[in-house]
């Protein structure tokens, strides 16, 4: 048995949050309580599940379940640094604030802290969310006198940030710069995926938001009630599309919990953010605008009668802000690297739907920066889809340097130090295909096997893409039904269709004929001079939507299709195409 271990209660998949029992020679130290049911802490016996707990920060994948360990093991010594101590009960709004236990002790910045002998933790501030922190964790086995021996070291980032936000500064990457841990856990929310800058992402969000302003439509912002919340904000209050405009900004729920706790801490926020509340309020304000104001029950009923901004609970209920009249606002998102599949709206009409992103991760490029800079022998990856942490753990230049883990929950990690690793195979995640390029079209066709991935319906949803080329690569994105109802929204000209039910995934070039190109009529029937052409030659009709019988004045009357009701071009075809049976019924 070797002096490091990591047994995984939870790796962030879902809803199960963060929870890591970590052995050090003798010690346990449990990383994060984010479990909704802690009893699998204690499932086999009565006894505290380790010596200490240390919480990374205050959101509630990684904190919801420490109440509930407190009160079962009362002795239990759990940290945390100083703002997260502050935070931690806002994951508890439904009790009362007097009568929680303060449980969580408050530990400095990068200062060893020994808690047991040999064993010593040390913060630093991680970026992601005010008072979240990355924790060194060393441990020095006994030996005789006059004897050396390397201490054993380990890394844990819970979730992390190099860059910069509004309210937060970012993990100072130049203090890590060749620590070479032993082990690093580290988070890999966004997989291999790459982001813009974070400043052009604020930016693209700001201009959605202000053009639906202008639009006269409300905006309402479901979000998380702390850190992304008070980052929009404090976005919406000082980017130049907003400032001075005659706006109000209403706070709902616990998203206005979380602001006033903000202001608890704000000696704890960055400089400028102090410089600012010095000059105007940091949040409340109905002076200066846009106006910021808490969105009382006997206010709710002036929403809507004039464009603004609402930022609620991402749980809450939109009808209620909305009410009859859900095409006079567009709810906005953030794009969650969790969420694989598409939000449901419902209604009739539905309520215009987008999603946004304001990252509070790295993306590809920080976490593999975090990780060469730091020079582990070991690497667990955690917080994230299984087929994201995949694709991270298949990159080149960590699976050629690096010891790499992947685990699931209930899964023990044995982390050998010194001893001879033989790093296995990555699963297979690529997949090669056959390309054919004739006179009009290109063909791509891909083995079945990618329609098993979960991913694979969110490209496939509704059997439209766009490609772009990044570099030299071809790039290929789905396009989601929530952007092809979004009002304006085009079909581009030249799109793909993904025959998303057959037995071989296959992309057809479908793009829209240019204005006044023939082969489609104005008309309510169709023209039967190509179905004659076919009957006259011998040749059965190869299928298209010219040749199905739900396509009619250009467009598609196929309720089942994903097209239905769109103007679609003569050439193409959908995975739900059904043929016409004469030329009678081209002209119904």
């Amino acid at each position: 048995m070797s002096e490091l271990e990591c047994l995984a209660y939870g790796v962030g998949n879902a809803d199960e949050g963060i929870c890591l029992l970590l052995r050090m020679g003798p010690h346990r130290i449990l990383l994060d309580c984010g479990l909704n049911n802690i009893a699998p802490l204690f499932a086999k016996k009565k006894a505290a599940p380790a010596d200490v707990v240390l919480c990374s920060h205050a959101h509630a994948d990684h904190a919801r379940g420490l109440l509930a360990l407190r009160r079962t093991f009362p002795q239990l010594p759990i940290y945390a640094s100083e703002v997260t101590t502050q935070l931690l009960p806002l994951n508890w709004l439904d009790q009362d604030f007097q009568r929680l236990p303060l449980f969580c002790q408050a530990l400095p910045w990068r200062t060893p802290i020994e808690f047991m002998d040999g064993l010593t933790a040390e913060l630093f501030p991680a970026g992601h969310l005010p008072g979240a922190a990355a924790i060194l964790l060393t441990y020095q086995p006994p030996v005789p006198v006059g004897v050396a021996a390397r201490p054993y070291t380990v890394f844990y980032t819970g979730d992390f940030f190099l860059s910069n936000s509004r309210l937060v500064v970012g993990l100072p990457l130049e203090d890590l710069r060749g620590l070479k841990p032993d082990v690093l856990i580290v988070e890999g929310s966004y997989g291999s995926a790459r982001h813009p800058h974070r400043r052009q992402q604020e930016n693209q969000l700001a201009e959605r938001i202000y053009r639906a302003i202008a639009e006269q439509k409300s905006v309402l912002l479901p979000t998380a009630p702390l850190g992304l919340g008070q980052e929009l904000l404090m976005l919406l209050r000082s980017h130049h599309l907003f400032t001075g405009q005659d706006i109000t900004i209403w706070v709902d729920g616990a998203v206005a919990a979380g602001c006033d706790a903000y202001l608890d801490i704000l000696p704890h926020l960055p400089l400028p953010v102090q410089n600012f509340a010095q000059h105007q309020a940091l949040f409340w304000d109905e002076r200066v605008r846009p106006r910021v104001r808490r969105l009382t029950p006997d206010l709710r009923a002036n929403l809507g009668k004039s464009p603004c901004i609402v930022l609620t609970d991402e749980a809450a209920d939109w009808q209620q802000y909305y009410g009859e009249r859900p095409q006079d606002w567009c709810v906005l998102l953030p794009q969650e690297p969790h969420r694989l599949t598409e939000t449901a709206t419902g209604g009739n009409p539905p309520v215009v739907v987008e999603t946004y992103l304001l990252a509070q991760h790295c993306d590809v490029a920080g976490t593999t920066q975090l990780i060469h800079n730091l020079r582990p022998q070991h690497v667990i990856l955690v917080h994230g889809t299984p087929t994201y942490l995949t694709d991270l753990a298949n990159l080149e230049e960590l699976h050629n340097r690096y010891q790499l883990h992947t685990p699931v929950a209930g899964t023990l990690v044995d982390l050998p130090i010194g001893e001879t690793f033989l790093q296995p195979a990555p699963p297979e995640t690529s997949y090669e295909g056959e390309l054919t390029e004739l006179d009009t079209v290109v063909t791509i066709t891909l083995p079945n096997a990618i329609a098993a991935d979960p991913r694979w319906q969110t490209l496939a949803d509704t059997g439209l893409i766009e490609a772009h080329w990044q570099g030299e690569e071809l790039v290929l994105r789905g396009l989601p039904q929530r952007e092809l109802l979004r009002p304006g929204s085009e079909v581009r000209k030249r799109d793909f269709a993904v025959g998303a039910r057959d037995s071989t995934p296959t992309l057809r070039d479908v793009g829209l004929p240019e204005p006044g190109q023939s082969g489609q009529s104005e008309g309510k029937g169709r023209s039967t001079n190509r179905w004659n052409d076919w009957v006259d030659a011998g040749v059965p009709p190869r299928p298209s939507c010219f040749t199905c019988r739900h396509y009619r004045g250009q467009r598609c009357w196929n309720p089942a299709s994903p097209l239905f009701e769109f103007k679609v071009t003569p050439d193409g075809y959908c995975p739900v195409f059904e043929p016409t049976q004469s030329a009678a019924d081209l002209d119904e």
